[in-house]
């Protein structure tokens, strides 16, 4: 599989919680992105979190419809978002999902990975198509 990497920008519009009992909280929040380099497109992040009690312990799941280009190739896809930190321990699991490609991107399939280094956000995207 191919990897491209490259920058993004990444704004947050939050909501009011869902849930809040027992120091657990479910939050939800809406992202928009802006990727740059061989990734060129927007992004629309649609998340449910979850807080708990014990510091750096929580979770997210979240699903992203992006459009635009992959290395030259119009159209969009999806992406699922599966993370979780315990006591500071993070995992996260970016999929695309199958079949959701479109345009030229019909068939796409790979993994996403986020970091973020000095407060920017970059991206490592590992695909078939």
């Amino acid at each position: 599989m191919p990897t491209i990497s490259g920058p993004f920008d990444v704004t947050m519009q939050g909501e009011p919680p869902l849930f809040e009992r027992d120091g657990i909280s479910l939050g939800r929040a809406r992202f928009d992105k802006k990727f740059h380099g061989a990734l060129e497109a927007t992004g629309v992040v649609h998340m449910t979190s979850v807080r708990t009690t014990i510091p750096n312990s929580a979770a997210y799941v979240a699903v992203e419809r992006i459009e635009g280009t992959v290395e030259g190739k119009r159209g969009s896809f999806c992406v699922t978002h599966v993370a979780s930190m315990n006591r500071g321990a993070e995992s996260l699991v970016i999929s695309v999902v199958p079949d959701s490609g479109t345009g030229e991107l019909v068939g796409l399939s790979g993994q996403m990975k986020i970091r973020i280094v000095e407060r920017k956000h970059f991206y490592d995207f590992d695909y078939a198509l």
